[in-house]
């Protein structure tokens, strides 16, 4: 019974004494493996870590060069102020001072010079807001680089106004005229021949009035710029 009481106590006493020292140095020897390999991957961690930046950055350049082209202006032919020389000299003259821009009384002419719209140059978005051709056409003599020449009212071409009769209110049988009321030059531009829309390709300024004022939806009448007849 006496030493069964011992040996009760020794194991009590024995699990309150802590590890044994074979345990502690089974413990040394893991700790003393934790810091040798830590030491040893502290130059490999080292040499990775700007091989994993490197990889970041051409990961970056990679989602850049899969992103698609920035559009540049040259994706449809833009309408362009009053008075503008072909195309191509009209590009390599403009100087894209803004000067047009400010002077226009309506707020027809815009530029973009992040060169999504209009190419970075001068233009009209015409279902916005048309040019109508308003008196002295001041866009034209403020032109320091002569982009944008001085001509008569009657010269002005920057585009022609072409009819769809398919969706014209006229068609359907009612009597609308509004392209033919709102036309800055009038019958000079535009007519009624037979309850049909003529346009006059000698006497359309392009404006774009008809096309802006016309109430169906796609419009039945829309002006095809200038642009889009000469080399780009």
């Amino acid at each position: 019974m006496r030493h069964g009481l011992l040996h009760l106590l020794r194991e009590v006493f024995r699990g309150r004494a802590g590890p044994s020292p074979v345990a502690d140095r089974k413990m040394d020897r893991r700790r003393f493996f934790r810091a040798g390999l830590a030491e040893l991957l502290k130059p490999l961690d080292a040499a990775i870590a700007p091989l994993a930046q490197a990889a970041r950055e051409v990961g970056k350049l990679d989602a850049i060069e899969s992103r698609p082209p920035r559009r540049q202006g040259m994706d449809r032919p833009w309408q362009r102020p009053p008075g503008a020389l072909p195309e191509i000299e009209f590009r390599s003259r403009c100087t894209r001072c803004g000067d047009c821009v400010s002077v226009c009384p309506v707020g027809a002419i815009r530029i973009d010079h992040g060169g999504d719209e209009g190419g970075g140059y001068p233009y009209i978005e015409i279902n916005d807001q048309p040019c109508v051709l308003c008196d002295g056409q001041p866009c034209m003599p403020i032109c320091p680089s002569g982009a944008l020449q001085i001509v008569p009212l009657a010269k002005i071409d920057m585009g022609t106004a072409h009819w769809f009769d398919q969706t014209c209110r006229r068609t359907s049988g009612e009597d609308c005229t509004i392209c033919l009321d709102d036309c800055p030059v009038g019958t000079a531009a535009i007519e009624l021949k037979e309850g049909r829309i003529h346009v006059l390709e000698n006497g359309c300024t392009g404006c774009g009035v008809c096309q802006n004022h016309c109430p169906t939806d796609p419009k039945s009448i829309i002006v095809i710029p200038k642009s889009s007849r000469e080399p780009r």
